[in-house]
């Protein structure tokens, strides 16, 4: 099916997954802003990357964790790119502890950064979806929502919660031809994962029937792929690219 193009808003798309997403859509002929919440230079590659598609492009420095920095963002792309149908629900952060050493400001950084973006986020973009009566809402989650992982109750806890954010959204708003679907990456290499030692990395692989890691494009194909009008009838799934780390 041809597609059409449309505008896509991807938080955290100066670097890793976010990054890879935001290029995948523009090749699909998509008009792409890029959010960053620190340093311009990446997000400003993207969007030269993005124009050589032949695509509009646009970048945003907000804080997602921050409703009043979201409401901004979208005031901002609204008035110099249009109105939004596509949310890529990508930024997020990791503050790795066990449970009883983790500090308090370790979990709520995570839990505001990982989950409180993504329901801001949504909500701007389902306003104006609603009036359009189309939109496409991607959440990136991760396979440890689906297992968990010692270590990281905070980022396990955020990730979780956008699985149950993710359905309930698509139960909301599947009559005005709203799609709200999850992607949980597994082991993907990226600047989060490229910080783990060695014995972390070989015992990752000993589980990935794959054996190997997950690239960023990985996951990008597949969030061209639910951002498209091809996708219509898949709604409220939770997606594992993982070469078979979590299989049933």
């Amino acid at each position: 099916m041809e597609q059409t193009s449309r505008i896509a808003v991807v938080t955290g798309s100066g670097r890793g997954i976010g990054r890879s997403i935001a290029l995948e859509l523009a090749e699909k002929g998509h008009d792409i802003v890029i959010n960053y919440s620190r340093s311009a230079g990446p997000a400003e590659e993207v969007c030269h990357l993005v124009e050589g598609y032949g695509r509009r492009s646009l970048s945003v420095k907000a804080d997602v964790s921050d409703v009043s920095s979201v409401k901004n963002m979208f005031r901002i792309i609204s008035e110099e790119m249009g109105n939004v149908d596509i949310l890529v629900n990508n930024a997020g952060i990791t503050r790795d502890n066990l449970l009883i050493r983790m500090k308090d400001d370790q979990w709520q950084e995570v839990l505001n950064s990982n989950l409180s973006s993504v329901y801001y986020c949504t909500r701007e973009a389902v306003r104006i979806m609603v009036k359009k009566k189309w939109g496409r809402i991607i959440n990136i989650a991760s396979v440890v929502a689906l297992i968990g992982n010692p270590g990281q109750v905070n980022y396990v806890a955020s990730k979780a919660g956008i699985v149950g954010l993710t359905k309930s959204v698509a139960r909301e708003y599947a009559s005005k031809n709203i799609t709200s679907n999850a992607i949980a990456p597994g082991f993907i290499e990226t600047d989060m994962t490229a910080v783990l030692k060695n014995d972390a990395r070989e015992a990752l692989m000993s589980q990935i029937p794959a054996k190997r890691a997950g690239k960023p494009d990985d996951i990008a194909k597949l969030a061209g792929f639910l951002a498209s009008d091809d996708s219509e009838y898949i709604n409220g799934q939770v997606i594992a690219v993982d070469g078979g780390m979590t299989m049933c």
